[in-house]
């Protein structure tokens, strides 16, 4: 009899473990969250597959969402909403000062063959500007508030010619896409803009930006790619098992629309310097 209490204990037990708790932090569907760095709708449609490779692999439903801001996927993130999530390194480094954040994997970039990028600040092609500084009392573009290569960077860049771009700028405008800040550029409605390399260069090979409406007067240094991240509070084995996924990733079709040539490891550590810049641009905070 007693022999048999202690079996019925272990059972009872064990099943509570997986039914409490534990099975609240190993969720299905599996949420996941990707930064708007483009257009909603398009961005959405680029990510639609890897969602689906993401639930094969997994053998988990995957619900995929594309928020219309970055701060709505930092705030998603933050309030337990997202266990998975693509942010910029601006809106990761915003997000994990305010909850258990850990950063997985990062692409590799194929145009430069590592896990980097670069920030570029554009005038329309037949524009006098030359140089950065001469972009003083001029009106420019933003992307998003919490862009890394559409705000921060380019705040960076302004900086170091001696631009503060809260108070020596002309008119400035967050256009929240870098696409949109590409156009402005080219349309002449402002005198210059900030926006990511990768996306500009996507425009003018595919449209609807003409390669000779722009022009780049400034590049970044390197900035370290956009990471994956997930909720700490994930199983340990299901955070190896969503790293797993992307470094096993090499489907050239999949690979292609994800923009990358495969995956690294990234840590906390790789973004410290974002969030040093951004603490003394006022840019920490997400908006």
């Amino acid at each position: 009899m007693l022999a048999i209490l202690v079996l019925v204990l272990a059972l009872t037990g064990c099943g509570s473990s997986g039914g409490g708790e534990q099975g609240a932090d190993d969720p299905d569907p599996l949420r996941v969250g990707v930064v708007p760095n483009q257009n909603p709708e398009s961005v959405e449609a680029n990510y639609e597959p890897f969602g689906d490779y993401l639930s094969e692999q997994l053998g988990r439903q995957v619900e995929l969402t594309v928020p219309t801001s970055y701060n709505a996927v930092v705030e998603a993130m933050v309030n337990d909403q997202l266990d998975l999530a693509y942010f910029g390194g601006l809106s990761y480094v915003q997000a994990r000062n305010r909850a258990d954040v850990v950063p997985l994997v990062t692409e590799i970039n194929p145009r430069t063959g590592d896990t980097t990028y670069h920030s570029v600040i554009i005038v329309p092609a037949d524009s006098e500007i030359e140089d950065v500084s001469e972009l003083r009392g001029r009106d420019f573009a933003f992307g998003s508030v919490s862009s890394t290569s559409g705000s921060l960077y380019p705040g960076i860049m302004l900086r170091d010619e001696g631009i503060d771009y809260r108070t020596d700028l002309g008119n400035f405008n967050y256009t929240n896409g870098h696409d949109a800040t590409a156009q402005a550029v080219a349309n002449g409605q402002v005198d210059g803009g900030g926006l990511e390399d990768r996306i500009l260069y996507d425009l003018e090979d595919k449209g609807p930006v003409d390669e000779n409406s722009v022009r780049v007067i400034e590049e970044s240094d390197p900035i370290e790619g956009y990471p994956w991240v997930v909720r700490g509070a994930l199983p340990d084995n299901l955070k190896m098992d969503i790293t797993q996924v992307f470094l096993d990733l090499d489907d050239p079709a999949l690979l292609d629309l994800l923009r990358a040539e495969g995956y690294e490891r990234v840590e906390a550590k790789d973004y410290d310097y974002v969030e040093e810049q951004a603490k003394e641009l006022d840019l920490l905070t997400a908006q």
